[in-house]
């Protein structure tokens, strides 16, 4: 049987997942982990998305049959000269390969279009990260190509850029 998977606004009760994603092996791709204080930091950050305005984006709690397996989120950017969004997710390793992430995608996709004000949701994966891309493909992303993405700031990698068209229509 499938697990329901929902998407739950970030709460003051999530920190802990913060501290769980900032294992080595999680971060693995996003520069490494983060002291406690930028964890706070970005704690903070997520709670004031889940009080602003929804077109603005919003973190949220993946729960997968009632069990928090992770995070994921969108958030406004300017990408190509283009407004968009961008979205990030992170499923703790023991929930890791049963799809959660692309189901949690998908529905973050429909969330985005429902809620937010831009037409395309982009996710930047290292190319090197073959599960994440394999989410974005799974969450129906379209693969644009290669481009030089800088995450965290003053890094510099090569990523795939997925695009999602929000809002049903086909993005030409």
């Amino acid at each position: 049987m499938e697990s329901t998977v929902g998407l739950e606004p970030w709460a003051e009760d999530d920190f802990w997942l913060l501290l769980r994603k900032n294992e080595p092996a999680m971060t693995e791709h996003l520069g490494g982990p983060e002291t406690e204080a930028k964890l706070r930091d970005r704690h903070r950050r997520y709670l004031a998305m889940s009080a602003g305005e929804p077109e603005a984006g919003r973190m949220f709690r993946v729960v997968a049959d009632g069990e928090s397996v992770g995070s994921i989120g969108f958030w406004e950017r300017v990408w190509q000269d283009e407004e968009v969004y961008e979205a990030g997710w992170s499923i703790l390793p023991e929930f890791q390969g049963r799809g959660l992430a692309a189901r949690a995608a998908r529905a973050l996709v429909v969330h985005a279009g429902v809620h937010g004000a831009r037409r395309h949701l982009h996710a930047f994966p290292a190319v090197d990260h073959p599960a994440s891309n394999a989410v974005c493909r799974a969450a129906g992303f379209e693969l644009l190509g290669e481009v030089r993405f800088e995450y965290p700031p003053g890094q510099w990698h090569a990523s795939s850029d997925w695009r999602a068209v929000l809002g049903g229509d086909d993005g030409s």
